[in-house]
């Protein structure tokens, strides 16, 4: 094996063959290949794409490339993805409604990237608690409360690590194939034997066309099924954050509104439909319909509340979350309320720009090696066709300092448009692939 010969045969459009993409993953985690190398392979996977097989075989050899867990539970292991947005923290919902339901959810998430929010980063706003858990934990955990969401271990598919990082500076990060193994390498080193994908469109997301999202969603779901695992997606819609809040904290207290019982919307319906499609999946029910009802149910009676609060605790936080979360999130110390200069409607917000002003704020990474500031944000905006007067709040920010609140203050004036007339509200949820 050659990684020149692979990066030719890339080149001239031929395909590779499986055993060449295992032994170029095996190089991209032992050193093997270089970074010019990678850079090379990834621009001519970016130029040329991949074909299905092709694709199938990349995403199983950088899953291979490192730690695949294997589980012993009495319950069937399911996850799920999102493609990133803003104010998207279905995760914490999900994953222990889906535990309250029968499924064993060892979810391995991520941080934040561009615009858009990390749930390893809104977890960790909780005092104590720990994302970064070594496997023999994660499996504790799994199996005494059913849910955990932590991030991967440097084990976990170190080649799509590796190959990332190479994207990331030569422009190759939009090649379709790559995204996919990416994504899947990583999903499919927790072994599921259900997986759902939500994949999002519009201004807050990366997706912007229902084309794009499509296109990605249906190379996902084709792929993982070809690695054995049944796999479905939604393409939902993110022109709008799915809850009132932005930044870390504040989507934390957006989460236990919602567990509680105190908030209903876009975060429990897309939420619900998630939760339906995998545990069908699973087998855990018949039909998507009675599955979400079943995950309904769980978070209006409150179970799926008491269910976080256990793997809080067992990931190192505060003991009875569900019951004294006020407590313990932090709170930036200047808010400062934004309103409206003319009366109207909410016509559209540009979720992007919304998430780049709280990244600004420091509720994100400008740089790796930035330290994220838990409690700046983005609170109570009005969502989209809202009726608003001059002078009403349009939302409120939260800042470490008057003069960062009054920049944020200029960026969100811009990114929140009102109009005369009200906008056709677009579904929550545009199509389902799979």
């Amino acid at each position: 094996m050659d990684a020149r010969a692979v990066i030719a045969k890339l080149r001239q459009k031929q395909e590779p063959t499986a055993e060449e993409l295992v032994w170029f993953a095996e190089g991209l985690a032992g050193g093997a290949v270089s970074d010019a190398q990678a850079g090379a392979f990834a621009m001519a996977v970016c130029l040329n794409g991949l074909p299905p097989e092709a694709r199938s075989a990349l995403t199983l050899a950088m899953r291979d490339s490192g730690e695949v867990l294997r589980w012993d539970l009495p319950g069937p292991v399911v996850d799920k993805h999102s493609t990133g947005g803003v104010g998207d923290c279905v995760s914490l919902l999900l994953a222990p409604a889906l535990a309250e339901c029968g499924a064993y959810v060892p979810m391995i998430s991520g941080r934040g990237l561009g615009h858009t929010g990390g749930t390893l980063d809104k977890l960790e706003a909780i005092p104590g608690l720990t994302t970064q858990v070594p496997q023999e934990r994660l499996a504790q955990i799994t199996g005494e409360v059913g849910c955990a969401i932590v991030g991967a271990t440097a084990k976990i598919a170190p080649a799509d690590k590796r190959l990332y990082a190479v994207r990331d500076v030569t422009a190759t990060v939009e090649s379709l194939d790559l995204i996919t193994a990416s994504i899947l390498s990583k999903k499919l080193a927790a072994s599921p034997e259900a997986l759902v994908l939500d994949v999002k469109i519009g201004s807050g997301a990366f997706m912007k066309t229902v084309e794009e999202a499509r296109a990605l969603a249906t190379s996902l779901v084709e792929t993982a099924n070809a690695a054995g695992c049944p796999t479905r997606a939604l393409i939902t819609d993110m022109n709008q954050p799915l809850v009132a809040s932005l930044g870390n904290a504040l989507e934390v207290a957006e989460v236990m509104r919602a567990l509680t019982g105190q908030r209903q919307g876009p975060i429990i319906d897309i939420t619900v439909a998630l939760g339906g499609v995998v545990l069908q999946q699973a087998g855990l029910v018949a039909s998507v319909a009675e599955g979400e009802a079943q995950i309904d149910a769980t978070l209006r009676d409150g179970r799926a509340a008491v269910r976080f609060a256990r793997m809080v605790a067992a990931q190192g936080g505060p003991l009875g979350f569900d019951e004294k979360w006020e407590r313990f999130l932090p709170e930036a110390p200047v808010i400062l309320e934004v309103t409206a200069e003319e009366g109207g409607y909410v016509a559209a917000i540009n979720g992007e720009a919304l998430g780049l002003t709280v990244v600004r704020l420091g509720g994100g990474r400008m740089v790796e090696s930035d330290r994220i500031d838990p409690s700046v944000g983005i609170s109570d905006l009005l969502p989209l066709g809202a009726k608003v007067a001059k002078g009403d709040v349009l939302a409120r920010i939260h800042a470490a300092r008057a003069d960062a609140a009054q920049e944020a203050k200029a960026a969100l004036r811009a990114a929140v448009s009102v109009a005369p007339v009200a906008p056709v509200l677009p579904p929550l949820v545009h199509e389902r692939i799979g």
